[in-house]
């Protein structure tokens, strides 16, 4: 009896950690991703610009792309070359070399009525203890940010909009995009994925590798410790 109940709470548990995750996977949005650039390769930065502050050497990318999370967010796509990106700045004392990879994304990935920029790249020189914020800004202005210190706009692109909710599935996004129609323009918070890109990165999320967790399976996943921890403990009680 005792592991019935036990093994129904665990069962429970992963009930609810399917319902959470459901609709963080479910609903995308439109925004600016944030990479680590490492051996010529991407990875999801687990820290915001804001807060990072690169060695001198380093690859920061950033795409604007159209996804629920980390793990469905588009990759810059020129290479993470720092010696391609930065051989025409010579090194100084006292300042560091960021290379800087800007990818506007697609025109299916556009907002309504824009057309991407071509991507390109940049060699930030900045002062030493400089985060990889200010070496964005080094070379991409104008940059735009919401209330809530949310990256919108690099380089001025897109012109409106931050984060905006896109109704139905990606491609649905897409073949929406290619028509010319908008998005939902709500301006509903974005999920995990989206939510790391805060400038401040507050709410402390972050990414892993090429596939961060959402919010939603987070919250699963605690309510699985919970749940199971409520079990042992009922467990222990009967046998005292």
């Amino acid at each position: 009896m005792r592991r019935t109940r036990i093994a129904g709470a665990v069962l429970l548990a992963g009930t609810v950690t399917g319902l959470a995750a459901g609709p963080a996977q479910a609903q995308e949005y439109r925004y600016w991703s944030f990479w680590d650039g490492k051996g010529g390769s991407w990875a999801y930065a687990t820290e915001g610009p804001a807060t990072q502050r690169p060695a001198d050497g380093a690859v920061g990318g950033f795409r604007f792309t159209v996804g629920a999370d980390s793990a469905g967010a588009g990759k810059p796509r020129p290479a993470a070359d720092f010696a391609a990106i930065c051989r025409d700045t010579p090194a100084k004392d006292g300042r560091k070399r960021i290379g800087i990879v800007l990818d506007f994304g697609t025109a299916a990935d556009a907002p309504g009525g824009e057309r991407p920029p071509k991507a390109r790249t940049e060699c930030a020189q900045v002062p030493e203890d400089a985060s990889a914020g200010e070496a964005l800004a080094a070379v991409a202005r104008p940059l735009r940010y919401d209330a809530n210190a949310l990256l919108c706009a690099i380089a001025g692109y897109p012109k409106a909009g931050c984060a905006e909710a896109v109704n139905g599935s990606k491609d649905g996004a897409k073949d929406g995009a290619k028509d010319g129609a908008k998005g939902s323009g709500s301006s509903a918070a974005p999920s995990a994925g989206a939510a790391e890109d805060r400038a401040d990165r507050s709410d402390g999320g972050g990414g892993s590798g090429d596939g961060g967790p959402s919010a939603g399976l987070l919250g699963g996943a605690a309510a699985v410790v919970a749940l199971g921890a409520a079990a042992v403990w009922q467990a222990r009680r009967r046998r005292g």
